[in-house]
C-alpha cells in the first residue's frame, strides 16, 4: 500500500466504522482522516504536508455537497497539483450525477455504497488495490 493518509468525507458515523474496521482487517498502514463535512476537509488539504493517498467522498452532506466540494477542489491549483485519487462513494448514483462527476470535474471513481459487509468490504479493497497500482503524478 502506498503511504499517506487516507481522506474520508462521509457524515455518518455508522459508515465511517465500517470502512475503519475495513481497513483494520485489512491491516493497512494508512490512517483514516474522517471529515464530516466538505470545509472542514477541504482546510485540511489547503494546509497539511501530509500527502495524502486517497480520497473517499459521499455526495449528500451537510454544507456542501460532495460535488460542490470536488469542483472547489479542481478549482484549487495547487490542491490539483497534488493529484490526490478522489473517488465518490455514495449511495446516491443517478446515471445524470454519474455522468455529472466524469464530465464536469476530475473524479477518478464512482461507487455506489453496498448493503452487506462483505459487498463493502470488497469494494475498498478493490478501490485501495486499484490505487496502490496505479501510477499517477502524485505517485513515488
Amino acid at each position: 500500500m502506498k503511504p499517506g493518509p487516507i481522506i474520508l468525507i462521509e457524515d455518518d458515523a455508522d459508515d465511517k466504522a465500517i470502512i475503519d474496521e475495513i481497513i483494520s482487517e485489512m491491516k493497512l498502514p494508512n490512517k483514516l482522516h474522517w471529515f464530516t463535512n466538505c470545509p472542514d476537509a477541504y482546510h485540511y488539504l489547503d494546509t497539511t504536508v501530509d500527502r495524502p493517498f486517497l480520497i473517499l467522498c459521499d455526495v449528500n452532506l451537510p454544507i456542501q455537497s460532495g460535488t460542490e466540494f470536488k469542483k472547489q477542489v479542481d478549482a484549487h491549483p495547487e490542491l490539483r497539483k497534488k493529484s490526490i485519487p478522489f473517488v465518490f462513494y455514495t449511495t446516491s448514483a443517478s446515471k445524470a450525477l454519474v455522468e455529472a462527476a466524469y464530465t464536469e470535474m476530475t473524479v477518478q471513481g464512482f461507487f455506489k455504497k453496498k448493503n452487506s459487509y462483505e459487498e463493502v468490504k470488497e469494494n475498498i479493497r478493490l478501490i485501495l488495490d486499484y490505487w496502490s497500482e496505479c501510477l499517477h503524478p502524485n505517485s513515488d
